[in-house]
């Protein structure tokens, strides 16, 4: 059984890992969290230095703020990282990759399944609709932080080229789009998990690829099997589509 150190414990995406431990064959061995509670059936503590328990993977459901204390923490014990974070910025991502040479860490700002699928096919709608324009656009629920998700970003990475521009909303703009420029716009209100669509937008045609999360589930599902997965890899960075190839294996 796997054992599992979770980060973030006490938030919404830590709850619903917890939930699915049991039906994973994995089980929880502790977690951290800043406003650790007590309602969780395994040990939170405030801070790694805490934490006493053995785990295979540390998996990480927190905020940006706390990447420095868990990769430190995970280099020293020699324990593979599951990132699901989103919002992390160039020196994150620096650390990331010099805490990738001693351990694996899987990192992506989505872990379904479903959106890894949307990204394949927009970089495939891009290669055969090269003079389309293209549109984002994202809805969350009215208590996300960060605008645009990490998902629209990995949409707008996986169609932008070395010319591409964001251009985040039109408020206030007084020309016409430019050839090159990619839309991004957020929506925020309710209780919405998740929807990514991207449009190309050709001379007589339309095509609109979308992707509705209906379920916070299917994250925490897609964060287990990246667990797993990267329990049994080498140091080095890990995403999705290694996670994919994996699945195909025979």
């Amino acid at each position: 059984m796997l054992k599992i150190l979770l980060s973030g414990a006490c938030g919404r995406m830590g709850g619903q890992v917890t939930e699915l431990a049991g039906q994973q064959n994995a089980v929880i061995a502790a977690g951290v969290d800043v406003r650790p509670e007590a309602s969780r059936p395994y040990p939170v503590y405030p801070a790694f230095s805490f934490v006493q328990e053995e785990a295979d993977v540390i998996v990480d459901f927190s905020r940006p703020e706390g990447l420095n204390a868990l990769l430190e923490y995970a280099v020293s014990r020699k324990i593979p990282c599951v990132l699901g974070a989103t919002g992390y910025q160039e020196k994150e991502l620096a650390a990331i990759a010099e805490a990738a040479k001693s351990v694996p860490v899987f990192r992506s700002a989505n872990m379904s399944m479903g959106i890894y699928v949307l990204q394949a096919l927009a970089k495939q709608a891009k290669a055969l609709l090269p003079d389309f324009d293209i549109e984002i656009v994202e809805r969350h629920h009215n208590q996300k932080l960060d605008a645009p998700s990490g998902t629209a970003i990995m949409l707008y990475n996986a169609v932008k080229t070395q010319e591409t521009q964001p251009v985040y909303g039109r408020e206030g703009r007084t020309q016409k789009r430019q050839k090159d420029e990619i839309g991004m716009h957020a929506i925020r209100g309710g209780t919405v998990a998740g929807e990514h669509e991207i449009g190309f937008y050709g001379p007589g045609e339309t095509l609109r690829i979308e992707h509705q999360a209906q379920d916070r589930s299917i994250f925490a599902l897609g964060a287990h099997r990246a667990a797993r997965f990267i329990a049994a890899q080498a140091p080095g960075e890990y995403d999705m589509s290694d996670l994919a190839r994996a699945m195909l294996q025979p």
